[in-house]
């Protein structure tokens, strides 16, 4: 979407299924490049996600581990195209601007359909035991300690 110009706005960027359970929380560095030159441009951007972002991204307004994840059909897992989004970092405010009752209404996005890997299935024990961010997403302290 960034190479066809499609993001040339002011706009948060949402990217869920990234949490510890979905993805394993994979480094979501890459982004910061393309959201970097949307601000250099002049439009205003930000992220939320599940997934980690490290350090050297502090460039960009994020919303980071955001939990609970999408996986578990956290808030971040309703949110849409088009939904006005409330990043306020100085006050640690993150809110989707919505009708609360329209909202309770909208279900869960489906999880991806997972390509089965070496590497996923590998791992997919430790997926499926792990811990929410907001835990350390710990494998040996998530849902079977519960």
């Amino acid at each position: 979407r960034f190479d066809a110009g499609e993001l040339d706005r002011d706009f948060v960027a949402v990217v869920r299924f990234q949490g510890p359970k979905a993805n394993g929380m994979p480094e979501l560095h890459k982004l910061t490049t393309i959201l970097s030159v949307l601000q250099d441009r002049g439009y205003r951007v930000a992220l939320v996600t599940d997934g980690r972002m490290s350090g050297a991204s502090g460039k960009i307004p994020a919303a980071i581990h955001v939990t609970p994840e999408a996986q578990d059909q956290g808030p971040i897992a309703r949110i849409v195209d088009g939904d006005l989004i409330e990043v306020d970092l100085a006050n640690g405010v993150l809110r989707v601007v919505s009708d609360t009752e329209a909202w309770k209404e909208r279900p869960a996005a489906p999880c991806p359909p997972e390509s089965m890997t070496f590497g996923r299935g590998l791992f997919e024990f430790f997926r499926q035991q792990v811990s929410g961010a907001e835990e350390g997403a710990a494998p040996f302290w998530g849902s079977a300690q519960r």
